[in-house]
């Protein structure tokens, strides 16, 4: 049965389609278009430019269920990447009027500028409680100006084949390897420059953000970051004292295909390695465990996490949809950190070798600082090679 959401005002100009048949009519905003996705939410309140610019994001249509989405506007340096790879936005109310120090544009001018399609005048509370309740649906959004076509959008929700299954890494992985080497913003001077590096970092680009990079240059590690399907053989002859698992959209399983033999061979080299978020799946796969879609991903930078070492509860940023499972974890493999929302593993290590990951962003882009130290712990771990 077509469920249809009340909208009383102006003619609408934005809808959201899901594949179940339920709509939800809007206003747009942003660029006009229509775009398929799986429909997904985030509990942040804040940090909207760089949620949207999260390549983790890849094939996902993103509902903010704070209500005042642009008030802090955007500016060039919160990007966490040069194009975003999410397919659009839903909010509440319409777009804030800005009002921060650093903004540079409107965010409606930015979602312009990013080619992002978005829709407000949304109940963003329904809409969340059809996705904790069912789980992640996908959906397509439009933005028309002379009104969009609501069987249009059913029929492109329902061709859209979803996130199981499929590798997005390729789509939204550099293309050739680079040096990073800017260093993380600080309220005097903005970003630096990491001139003096004491270590070499390689980092597999899955779809990495900006400020985990800088977070390793920031503790003085050149990174050498390269395309999500290098080989191991090409890897090893830059001669890096550590390796990087990046965060990174799509299904683990997909993309192990051909990430999985280039990680288990740099295991065999006795490197350190580090994982977040995608990378922290990936290398599980390779450690011999399993992954699996979830019911509720979690979007959002205030998850508590308990470190089972020492009791610890650290608040987290994280998105994720699919999970590492526990009962997978092979006899070498420890479980080091789990959710404290529903219990989920969330981080993982080698027994008696520096190799280790975690599923949540602990470089903090939007979110917490609480987890700042992985970075320390990684790169003590490069000491003397």
């Amino acid at each position: 049965m077509l469920e249809r959401s009340p909208l009383s005002l102006e003619r609408p100009t934005g809808c959201i389609a899901l594949s179940d048949g339920c709509i939800f009519w809007g206003y747009g905003i942003g660029v006009e278009g229509l775009r398929a996705g799986e429909l997904c939410f985030n509990t942040s309140m804040t940090g909207y430019q760089e949620i949207l610019t999260d390549l983790s994001y890849a094939g996902q249509i993103i509902t903010f269920t704070f209500p005042h989405i642009g008030n802090v506007g955007t500016n060039i340096e919160d990007c966490e990447t040069s194009a975003p790879a999410a397919r659009g936005l839903i909010i509440r109310e319409d777009i804030s009027r800005p009002s921060n120090w650093r903004s540079i544009l409107h965010l409606d001018t930015w979602l312009k500028s990013q080619n992002l399609v978005g829709v407000y005048g949304v109940d963003t509370r329904r809409m969340t409680r059809r996705i904790r309740d069912s789980g992640a649906p996908v959906a397509a959004i439009s933005y028309s100006k002379s009104g969009p076509n609501p069987d249009l959008l059913l029929t492109e929700a329902k061709q859209y084949p979803g996130l199981e299954g499929t590798d997005l890494a390729l789509e939204v992985t550099c293309q050739e390897p680079y040096v990073w080497t800017e260093t993380r913003w600080t309220w005097s001077e903005g970003h630096g420059q990491q001139k003096s590096p004491k270590h070499h970092v390689v980092a597999i680009d899955f779809g990495a953000k900006r400020n985990i990079l800088r977070s390793l240059a920031q503790l003085g590690c050149k990174v050498t970051v390269v395309p999500a399907n290098t080989t191991a053989n090409d890897i090893t002859k830059l001669k890096p004292n550590g390796i990087f698992l990046s965060n990174g959209p799509g299904d683990p399983a997909a993309t192990g295909t051909y990430a999985i033999p280039v990680i288990k061979e740099l295991l065999r080299q006795n490197l350190p390695i580090f994982g977040i978020c995608l990378g922290h799946q990936l290398l599980a796969l390779a450690l011999g465990a399993k992954t699996k879609k979830m019911h509720l991903g979690h979007r959002g930078a205030n998850h508590p996490i308990k470190e089972l070492a020492t009791g610890n509860v650290e608040i987290t940023s994280q998105n994720h949809g699919f999970v590492v499972t526990r009962e997978s974890l092979p006899p070498d493999v420890i479980e080091t950190h789990n959710s404290l929302f529903d219990g989920s593993l969330e981080g993982i290590r080698l027994k008696n070798r520096p190799v280790f990951s975690v599923q949540y962003h602990p470089e903090a882009s939007p979110g917490p600082h609480d987890t700042h130290y992985l970075f320390e712990k990684f790169v003590s771990s490069l000491e003397g090679r």
